[in-house]
């Protein structure tokens, strides 16, 4: 006698870790640059070169790359751009990971700060987050069916299960080239850009998930021409594709994180020869997980009527979806110049990175907090100080709308800002808007009896001589059809032939007569 069993997998965590690195060093500016008179902003990003676990431990080597935006200290004072890397290797500690266990690694970037030790020399200070995870595929076995059905009476229940089809990162490249407007200089050099992707949605289809979203460029440069101009350019490009996914088929939840990653920007030549063109080649990090929301018929208990058949049981857990959501907020606020900085003149542009506290259970749902960091990048009209950059904190608390939340469920909120803007209040003060999405996947994991497996043996004769043949049986509080008809050996649909029921409802007091044999 086989079972037929459905496979319903889940993704657990297994072990986490997390721990802050400061990495500081000083950086001397390049032959090829300028001296520093003064600095205007900084940007950094974080990648993970190497991951590699050990027993109870992981090492971890990344690197820092930094972008620094400052003022010459030359006869007219100009934008210039500063680059360079800071590389950095971490032992972390880590309860229960080995050697075999593919540990993420996530990074994030808390504090970047430059200062100026000389003309020729900054100091760099970035405070870095690194959380680490492993997840364990666990696999629960649902009995769903019996191949030989005869003389067995076998009970039905229905279970919700989110079953984890897929778990697999993957990239999308965007190759996509920005040719400047035709009123603007052509380009003598790229001194700053920022790429920002937003509005992010994606379609599940057979084999196959479409991406839809923008990214926002910003370019500052020195144009062409005797005063060499420096300029500001901002666009927004589409983003349309697809991204081949063996096993995905329409219908399944999706949790997706998506990123930039990678990014190469450069100056390109147009039709005519001319340096008008910035090319921008991006990869963005797909991290996908791929669920299937089912309604699962599986095996509750069975007997045998001329067999002694049991189901042999054992606790399953699986994970069940609470809700799949996604909140908006939008924020703003009013930023100062400080005293003795110069005064805005007009607003280039604004930039921001999103920094979460926290995500905790309340009795709305979810309670998340955080701040994003802004930027405001102007121009002054100032002789020694043409450029600077106002810096703000736009704070936010938003309970995203989650039914039946506890501590008992796992969630994944990570905010999105999908847009910035500054626009200038006066020559002091600038306010800054922000719009931020919180996709948010939560589960709760569930512990169900499975039938794992029969036992079949001959009927014992002791217990078959003391079954009488005919039974005459009042209903008790809290009896069923099967029941009684377990404890007599007699099919369920026999007790409802023989006693004209059209269905399984019966109520304490009823009398039933239960006949052995068919």
């Amino acid at each position: 006698m086989e079972l037929i069993q459905k496979n319903i997998r889940m993704d657990q965590p297994k072990c986490a870790a997390s721990t802050q690195i400061t990495i500081e060093d000083d950086i001397n500016i390049t032959d090829s640059r300028p001296d520093v008179f003064s600095l205007v902003t900084e940007r950094g990003t974080v990648d993970i070169d190497e991951v590699r676990a050990v027993e109870d431990h992981v090492h971890i080597r990344g690197t820092l790359h930094f972008w620094v935006l400052y003022i010459s200290e030359e006869e007219i004072h100009r934008p210039a751009c500063m680059e360079g890397t800071l590389p950095f290797s971490e032992t972390v500690f880590m309860d229960g990971v080995n050697a075999s266990d593919a540990v993420s690694v996530r990074p994030r970037l808390e504090d970047l700060s430059v200062g100026v030790i000389n003309s020729r020399k900054l100091s760099v200070q970035a405070l870095l987050e690194l959380s680490l995870g492993v997840e364990a595929l666990q696999e629960a076995a649902a009995a769903v069916g019996i191949e030989d059905v005869s003389d067995v009476e076998v009970q039905k229940k229905t279970m919700q299960a989110l079953d984890l089809v897929i778990s697999k990162k993957d990239i999308y490249r965007v190759r996509e080239e920005v040719e400047l407007p035709n009123n603007m200089p052509n380009i003598f050099s790229l001194l700053w850009q920022n790429c920002q992707l937003k509005n992010v949605s994606y379609g599940i289809m057979d084999e196959k998930m479409s991406l839809h979203g923008e990214i926002a460029f910003f370019f500052l440069y020195e144009g062409e021409g005797e005063e060499r101009p420096v300029m500001w350019y901002e666009t927004t490009l589409p983003v349309n594709g697809t991204v081949e996914c063996q096993g995905m088929q329409a219908g399944m939840l999706e949790h997706i994180r998506c990123r930039i990653g990678h990014q190469e920007i450069e100056v390109k030549a147009d039709a005519d020869g001319e340096a008008r063109k910035i090319a921008a080649d991006l990869v963005l990090d797909l991290d996908m997980k791929l669920y299937e929301d089912l309604q699962v018929e599986m095996i509750a208990d069975l007997y045998g009527v001329t067999q002694e058949i049991r189901a042999v049981t054992q606790i399953g857990r699986c994970k069940q979806l609470v809700m799949k959501n996604t909140g908006k907020l939008n924020l703003s606020d009013r930023f100062k110049v400080d005293a003795g900085l110069p005064r805005i003149q007009q607003i280039c542009g604004c930039f921001g990175e999103i920094q979460m506290s926290g995500a905790q259970p309340c009795p709305e749902g979810l309670k998340i907090t955080g701040a994003v960091q802004t930027r405001t990048l102007y121009a002054s009209g100032d002789a020694e100080m043409p450029f600077y950059s106002v810096r703000g904190d736009l704070p936010f608390s938003y309970t995203l709308e989650v039914p039946d939340v506890d501590d008992s469920c796992s969630y994944e909120v990570e905010p999105v800002l999908d847009q910035i803007s500054a626009v200038m209040l006066d020559g002091d003060e600038a306010e800054v808007k922000a719009s931020l999405t919180f996709p948010c996947l939560a589960c709760r994991i569930h512990e169900e009896s499975m039938v794992t497996d029969v036992s079949v043996s001959a009927q014992d004769p002791e217990r078959m001589a003391l079954l009488p043949g005919i039974v005459a049986y009042i209903v008790r509080e809290g009896d069923s059809l099967w029941d009684i008809g377990k404890k007599y050996d007699v099919p369920v649909a026999r007790m409802r032939e023989m006693n004209d029921l059209t269905g399984d409802e019966i109520r304490p007091g009823d009398k039933l007569l239960v006949v052995k044999g068919f």
